[in-house]
Order: structure tokens, then sequence, then C-alpha cells
């Protein structure tokens, strides 16, 4: 979670890109791992940095 973390916010990499990377092979496999310990989704994760 720690990495993904870091991925979102210090690269402009896309969500399927950051799921891939850390071995994920479904896309909503990451997003649903995410939202469920965020309680946010990825994008709005990353959207945070830029409000």
């Amino acid at each position: 979670m720690q990495e993904a973390k870091i991925l979102l916010k210090q690269t402009d990499w896309n969500v399927s890109e950051i799921a891939f990377s850390l071995e994920y092979t479904e896309v909503t496999h990451f997003n649903n791992f995410f939202k469920k310990h965020l309680d946010t989704t990825p994008t709005q994760f990353r959207n945070v940095r830029f409000s």
C-alpha cells in the first residue's frame, strides 16, 4: 500500500500502470484493494495533492 501511495503521488503513471507494476493482474482488483484500505480510490487519492 505504501508503494502504491508513493507512485500515485510522485509519478505521472496512470492507475493501470501502477497496478501492473505492483503485480496486480486486474486494475479493478487494485482499485478495490486500495479503496478497501484507504476508503478512497487511487484517482481520488492522487487528486488530493493538486487541491
